[in-house]
């Protein structure tokens, strides 16, 4: 179905090839699981057979063939008519991709007319019937709103549903399920399995995790500096992995087996703990989004977070756990005063002594030294326009003002050697960076302040298991050596097992079950978490690696 032969992207001005002789073949209604460590080339090579690169890079040798029509040769009026209809993708991060001024349904419309036989009544019924495929509650009324009034996760299942819809021959997944709870990627893993029976489709996976790897590939391409170093079947890769490479990542998953063989398993809070004052406590929360004044009245007010409490400890560790757009993101903001102009918050937050939802100027500033935050969305989070030494000296600048600019030379220099990014990172722009490494920058430009509480959303989710587990223990160790605390919210269950000190699980606003890590992911109390537990994909090791 797909052929890609020899294939070499090269970057503009440089020797540097992204991608070099890169060879596979997808046949009909197989999934190909290209895997790799971040900036491997796994999504240059997607935008490649897409005809989509940006202009820094090019095509330097190779074929790519689907069917019997080279795509390379055809004009962009003809390879239009092929992308998004006979090959179609969906994108790592939907926030990117999504027209922030375009209702969803207007966009998911336009995809289907260009691409499909369906018109008037039907075209509609069709797109919103893909909305309820993929999990959006409600789709004819959401089928009106815009990008930015869905979570993440309920982003990436609108890029999901306007791939799909069109009813393609070949899917390009780029980290499909990056962005979805649990739950959510157990129904959309699903549904591609279940489009792949009834289509014949064929699809490319790229993806780190590796457990949702071997639930779905037939074949998979091991990736390594551009460079294919492992091909085979997903039985024997993950039966008898041939490469170093290949059983570096499988040992690189995070786990309550590594977290013990590391660092000992997570114990439960001390007396003397409880008795001290914890450095982030927050009381009878309520979060709700304003609503549009009518004429004569305003509606009133929805709550999206309800009286939500807890202790976050010096040292300490709390995973705050739900499905998507159950409100974690939204207390996270709410807690760094992001959404005071979009949503009404009563209750008490007290950080350091203060209460952080009532300071206002200079004090705000100062708290903000306390408390910092890692987005999950890194591309959306770092300014464009900005240099990344640039980005990591601004809150330097504004939040220690006093440093000289030697001392913030130095600071950045530590940051970027601790998250392991280039040493010429600071003279180069966001966009130049892998999803990966995009995320290391966001970490390190939170960590400059030297922050008390590091609320972390999604941290690692546009991270490969190898870094991924170098993140990890990053934060381990400035934890262990500064005493950090941290609010973790995130859908990754094995990153919960191996960070983790107490878990928090949210349903509809509200925290539903919360204790020690232990308890609550292996005896979990409530129906709603043992139903997330049982949707997490496991990695099924039969073989030994040494």
């Amino acid at each position: 179905m797909l052929n890609i032969q020899g294939l070499s992207i090269k970057i503009a001005g440089t020797d540097h090839h992204a991608v070099a002789d890169l060879s596979f073949t997808l046949k009909a209604g197989q999934t190909f699981a290209l895997v790799g460590e971040s900036g491997s080339g796994k999504s240059m090579t997607a935008l490649a057979i897409m005809r989509l690169l940006p202009d820094a890079a090019r095509i330097d040798a190779g074929k790519v063939s689907l069917a019997e029509t080279d795509l390379f040769a055809l004009s962009e009026a003809q390879m239009r008519a092929v992308r998004g209809g006979k090959v179609a993708m969906i994108f790592q991060e939907p926030a990117t991709c999504l027209n922030p001024v375009l209702r969803i349904g207007d966009q998911l419309l336009e995809n289907m007319r260009l691409h499909t036989t369906y018109r008037g009544p039907e075209l509609k019924k069709r797109a919103i019937q893909w909305l309820e495929k993929v999990g959006i509650p409600e789709p004819a009324q959401r089928f009106h709103d815009y990008p930015f009034q869905f979570s993440g996760g309920q982003r990436q299942r609108i890029m999901i549903a306007m791939a799909l819809a069109v009813e393609p021959d070949v899917l390009i997944a780029d980290e499909p399920t990056t962005a979805l709870d649990v739950t959510v990627q157990a129904q959309i893993l699903q549904l591609l399995k279940d489009m792949q029976q009834e289509l014949g489709l064929t699809v490319l996976l790229i993806t780190h995790d590796l457990a949702v790897v071997q639930q779905m590939a037939d074949q998979i391409g091991l990736l390594r500096q551009g460079r294919l170093v492992l091909q085979s079947s997903a039985e024997a890769f993950f039966k008898h992995p041939e490469h170093a490479y290949a059983r570096q990542l499988l040992e690189a998953v995070p786990s309550f087996a590594q977290r013990e063989k590391k660092y000992g398993l997570p114990t439960p809070l001390q007396p003397q703990q409880e008795q001290a004052s914890p450095v982030l406590s927050v009381q009878d929360l309520v979060i709700s989004y304003k609503q549009k004044r009518h004429l004569f009245k305003a509606s009133p007010a929805i709550p999206v977070v309800r009286e939500l409490s807890f202790d976050l400890y010096k040292g300490e560790t709390l995973a705050l756990l739900g499905a998507s757009g159950c409100g974690k993101s939204t207390v996270a903001k709410a807690l760094l005063r992001l959404m005071d102009e979009q949503v009404q918050v009563s209750g008490q937050a007290q950080l350091a002594g203060q209460d952080i939802l009532l300071s206002r100027g200079a004090q705000l500033a100062q708290q903000r030294k306390i408390i910092q935050i890692v987005f999950q969305d890194p591309f959306a989070s770092l300014n464009p326009r900005m240099m990344v030494g640039d980005i990591l000296a601004e809150g330097l600048k504004s939040l220690q003002p006093h440093w000289s600019a030697a001392q913030r030379q130095q600071r950045i220099k530590e940051l970027l050697e601790l998250t392991a990014m280039p040493a010429n990172s600071m003279q180069r722009y966001a966009h130049e960076f892998s999803g990966g490494q995009r995320q290391r920058i966001a970490i390190a430009r939170a960590l400059a302040v030297e922050p008390q509480v590091l609320i972390c959303d999604e941290p690692t989710s546009a991270l490969d298991v190898s870094v991924q587990a170098q993140i990890l223990d990053l934060l381990i160790q400035l934890q262990k050596e500064t005493g950090l605390a941290y609010l973790f919210i995130t859908h990754n269950f094995s990153v919960v097992e191996y960070i983790a000190d107490r878990v928090a699980v949210m349903d509809k606003g509200k925290i539903i079950e919360m204790g020690s890590a232990q308890q609550v992911l292996l005896q979990p109390q409530q129906p709603v978490t043992q139903q997330l537990l049982a949707s997490v994909p496991r990695l099924s090791l039969e073989a030994t690696i040494n």
